[in-house]
């Protein structure tokens, strides 16, 4: 008996040493799994708040409000005082041959400012000379700089400002030839601050603001300039900012004595380009003037003269100064206007937002005629593109009007078909708005600075007139071969066009 009792304590103090061992083991085995466990549950949670983090930032500064005084809508006000202007580069041949160039808006411009005795506002988004074409373009850059610096001589006193896009400082690589010789001359220039601005890529913008941002080792531009080889090369932090693809876009000139409103930069390479501006005069100014005053109020800081000019209560011409969304809002319901039996003309660099596009179609399905003459996207700067967004956008547009949509292509000889106008024509009036909006997302929703001038026009008055003479002597070759038929640039490529702009619309990951 007391043997079997030995030989089960034995037992038992096996049975309680293998426990013993198996719960030393299992302790391990923890040790290690927490070992193992916790730096993977560490990064798990950084890359979760980090995508939270991401998500936020991307909604906040896709939606964020926009500084106080954008997205602009002025009053209507009464003139018998608007002008056409337009710039036209052309050819007899499709070779070039017999090429001219009609330029009348920066001569305008030069004469705006001799003729200003109070002040000069201008509000351009790009000014310089560089270029990698061998084309003997336009000294616009020099001689309005020039201009500008002989009027502050002549009147130290007088208020000169000079908003522009942080662009033509290579955001912050280098600084501007010509702006520089302003600011020396005593000239206030106003770089637009993009950052309170909204963000258009959201994609990549939410990875530049909460990472990409904080690059800042260089102390020289080493990268080779996207605008010209032979402009000052610029850093890796800049070019990071560009990839923002978001600017101060407006292209603007107001004195006492009156404004323009344009699609054309003060830019060399640009000077060849076609574009249309209007010029116009009266109470207006002041709300040109208030809405400028708000990129300086909050970039800078700081306020804009006025002039000072009896209120008008009548005129042959409603005029109205938009920027930003209010352009969209004005256009969808002048297009909305039109109906069976009315006209839409169209001059435009680049169409692609939805909106407008199914506005237009719309239009022409209930029986408006409506003309387009659109760039090509086949050239920028020298550079070949791919003709995307206007190519594959309207192959669509005449799929879905099966046809009826009137198409002509702009022949760029030189440069591009810059123009933003946009012409609807009912059985009495005319609605006419141009400036800097391209009829693309970007342009119109918030996210560029923009701005445009809308006309009410009676369909007999003298500024319809030139519109029609400016739109029939492109449409028809009055003189020249100004456009091409629709088939030119349509082929079997438009396909995987529609696809590529499909998906960058998606992702919003363009620059229209």
């Amino acid at each position: 008996m007391k043997s079997f009792s030995s030989s089960v304590f034995l037992f038992a103090c096996i049975q309680l040493g293998e426990l013993v061992e198996e719960v030393e083991f299992g302790v391990d085995m923890m040790e290690k799994m927490k070992r193992w466990v916790r730096p993977k549950w560490i990064i798990l949670m950084a890359i979760l708040l980090f995508l939270f983090l991401y998500v936020g930032v991307i909604t906040w500064h896709t939606y964020k409000p926009l500084p106080a005084g954008l997205n602009y809508e002025g009053d209507i006000h009464w003139t018998d005082d608007v002008e056409m202007l337009s710039d036209l580069t052309y050819a007899q041949t499709k070779e070039g041959d017999g090429m001219v160039h009609e330029l009348e808006i920066f001569e305008e411009i030069y004469k705006m400012i001799d003729e200003a005795e109070q002040f000069i506002v201008l509000d351009f988004f790009l000014m310089d000379h560089y270029t990698d074409e061998n084309i003997d373009f336009p000294k616009i850059a020099e001689t309005l700089t020039g201009k500008l610096i002989e009027k502050k001589k002549e009147n130290p006193k007088m208020d000169i400002i000079f908003i522009t896009d942080p662009l033509n400082k290579g955001y912050g690589s280098y600084e501007s030839k010509w702006f520089n010789q302003l600011e020396e001359a005593g000239i206030e220039v106003v770089y637009t601050d993009l950052d309170k601005l909204r963000d258009s890529t959201p994609i990549y913008s939410g990875l530049y603001r909460t990472i990409f941002r904080w690059v800042n080792f260089e102390k020289e531009g080493w990268i080779e300039n996207a605008m010209a080889s032979n402009a000052p090369k610029m850093t890796l932090r800049s070019y990071l900012i560009l990839l923002n693809i978001k600017a101060n876009h407006r292209k603007t000139i107001v004195t006492d004595k009156s404004a323009i409103v344009s699609s054309a930069n003060p830019h060399n390479a640009s000077g060849l380009h076609g574009n249309v501006a209007l010029e116009v005069k009266g109470t207006i100014l002041n709300d040109i003037l208030e809405a400028e005053e708000a990129v300086v109020r909050y970039t800078n800081g700081g306020s804009l003269p006025r002039v000072e000019v009896d209120a008008q209560g009548d005129g042959e011409y409603a005029v109205q100064y938009l920027t930003e969304k209010k352009i969209l809002d004005a256009l969808l319901g002048d297009i909305a206007a039109a109906q069976e039996g009315d006209r839409i003309r169209i001059g435009m660099f680049f169409i692609a937002m939805p909106e407008v596009v199914q506005a237009i179609v719309d239009a022409s399905n209930r029986g408006v005629h409506v003309q387009m003459i659109l760039d090509p996207n086949e050239n920028s700067f020298g550079n070949e593109k791919t003709g995307i967004p206007n190519r594959p956008v309207v192959q669509k547009m005449m799929d879905e009007t099966e046809g009826k949509l009137d198409v002509r292509w702009n022949h760029t000889v030189v440069g591009q078909y810059h123009t933003k106008l946009v012409v609807v024509q009912t059985e009495h009036e005319t609605y006419i708005t141009n400036g800097s909006a391209n009829l693309t997302g970007r342009t119109l929703n918030n996210y560029n600075l923009e701005a445009n001038l809308r006309v009410i026009a009676p369909n007999d008055s003298e500024l319809s007139q030139e519109i029609d003479r400016y739109f029939n002597r492109l449409w028809n070759n009055e003189d020249a071969l100004y456009t091409l038929d629709f088939e030119e640039y349509q082929d079997g490529f438009t396909f995987f066009q529609r696809g590529i702009y499909r998906l960058q619309e998606l992702l919003k990951l363009t620059t229209y």
